[in-house]
């Protein structure tokens, strides 16, 4: 047992060294530029997750909505433990924007939160519509059927001073509707613009990805639990891969407590969390003599589209440096071969990530396999991964939801009937406007003839005077 001075002089080291860390953690914590948090629907703040959501029904919070007649809803019987986001929402007869001035110019993350109620007028399960940002249509005929909470995250490049998300009632059930919105400027290490290009012709370079359009479909820590958007400086959640392996008994998970070594210039917090990068996935039969398996994950994704695969690594299983090297595959493609991470990062638990960009697979599935490298010795073949991200990228019509632009959403809308209607008011109006004047005139001119002061059939001499 050690004596009073020493174990106080120890806790007195250790609670300093953890408030110093707490400080390093706060003062180095992402602060975006543009940061915009809407509880739409809602009159006062909501905090979630020590985040403050404004209400678009506030003064504060009016002025991102621009529109006509709009609907607050609050649902009288929200489920018990569900966010108090999702007790209130926006609703939309017709087209209507939410505008957002734009500080950083960039990559912006948007996310919307949907979770349909009922009340006396509306049943938001009932609503079909379409979401728009820019150019770029995110969503097409979409709506909620289930009780419970969707998210829909995407990935959106702003060059000018304002970022408009347009909501669209579609043409068969003119109701639409929203429940929070957040509006995001990205790191600027977040996304680079230039990608692996998988492919059965090999690998190349794919450029301009800043600009594309990208919705997230999959965000898995590999080998770990859910990971929540409190223990993310991004805000992101993180779901186990179980559910993705091909054969689980080809691999094991695995932690490791110690801390994880950002790099000026790699990964940062805001490209993935501690809670990623300490835990993976290595090969459950590693050392063997002849290996012949690799670790898969099959992802279920929508065809038509290319993918952007991010595949996080992080080397905590080696005991040191350049002992593990190992292949990555992508849809049965060879997409990196003898991946060393000594040295790429120079040491261990420092993070790495990768990225590729591929098309589905004609059944509608991106597969991620890693396996042994012809490189590694026979006591030391393995192969790690620790967390995957895969967004869909938009089509060459700019929708990230079917072959549709927002111009042929936007012509489909009921307004157009408007449109016909407009003129043949106009057309009226004018019509009527012009028999107005004729009786004006018509009329006119009877009153002058009824009180001149001349007789009708004066003569032109005694106009003149003359006798």
């Amino acid at each position: 047992m050690a004596d009073p001075p020493s174990f106080f002089l120890s806790r007195l080291l250790f609670f300093s060294f953890l408030q110093l860390s707490i400080f390093l953690n706060f003062s180095s914590a992402f602060s975006p530029v543009d940061n915009y948090l809407v509880d739409c629907g809602s009159t006062a703040q909501t905090t979630v997750d020590n985040r403050h959501f404004i209400g678009d029904s506030s003064k504060s919070g009016e002025v991102y909505l621009s529109a006509g007649r709009t609907i607050s809803l609050t649902d009288q019987n929200p489920s018990v433990g569900s966010s108090p986001l999702y007790h209130t929402a926006r609703v939309f007869r017709k087209p209507s924007t939410y505008e957002f001035e734009i500080k950083q110019r960039g990559t912006h993350l948007v996310r919307l939160h949907f979770l349909p109620f009922s009340s006396s007028n509306y049943n938001l399960s009932d609503a079909r519509f379409h979401v728009s940002v820019h150019e770029f249509l995110l969503l097409r005929d979409f709506g909620c059927h289930d009780n419970s909470p969707v998210l829909k995250e995407y990935f959106i490049w702003v060059d000018s001073s304002q970022l408009v998300i347009s909501f669209i009632p579609s043409k068969e059930a003119p109701l639409a509707f929203v429940n929070a919105i957040e509006v995001i400027s990205a790191p600027g290490d977040l996304i680079a613009d230039t990608a692996r290009l998988v492919n059965c012709e090999g690998v190349d370079n794919f450029d301009g990805l800043t600009k594309q359009a990208m919705e997230t479909v999959y965000r898995v820590n590999v080998g770990g639990p859910k990971v929540t958007p409190f223990n993310d400086s991004f805000w992101r959640t993180w779901i186990p891969d179980d559910s993705f392996l091909r054969l689980s008994a080809a691999s094991k998970s695995i932690y490791s407590s110690g801390r994880i070594k950002y790099q000026p210039g790699g990964a940062s917090r805001e490209v993935a969390p501690d809670s990623v990068y300490n835990t993976a996935r290595v090969m459950g039969d590693a050392n063997v003599s002849s290996p012949n398996f690799n670790i898969t994950w099959d992802f279920p994704v929508s065809v038509g589209y290319k993918y952007l695969v991010r595949m996080h690594f992080c080397d905590i299983y080696s005991i040191s440096l350049y002992l593990l090297y190992f292949d990555v595959y992508v849809n049965g493609h060879l997409a990196y071969k003898d991946l060393d991470l000594s040295s790429l990062t120079g040491m261990l638990a420092s993070p790495y990530y990768a990225d590729f960009v591929v098309d589905a697979d004609a059944s509608g599935v991106v597969t991620i396999s890693i396996g042994p490298s012809s490189l590694s010795s026979p006591s030391t073949t393995n192969a790690i991964l620790n967390g995957v991200e895969i967004m869909k990228m938009n089509n060459s019509a700019g929708s990230l939801d079917g072959d549709f632009s927002v111009g042929s959403v936007l012509q489909s809308w009921p307004r157009r009937k408007v449109g016909v209607l407009v003129p043949c008011v106009a057309a009226m109006s004018l019509l009527i406007t012009a028999f107005l004047v004729m009786y004006r005139r018509m009329t006119e001119l009877q009153d002058s003839v009824a009180w001149s002061p001349l007789p009708v059939d004066v003569q032109e001499g005694k106009l003149n005077g003359k006798r």
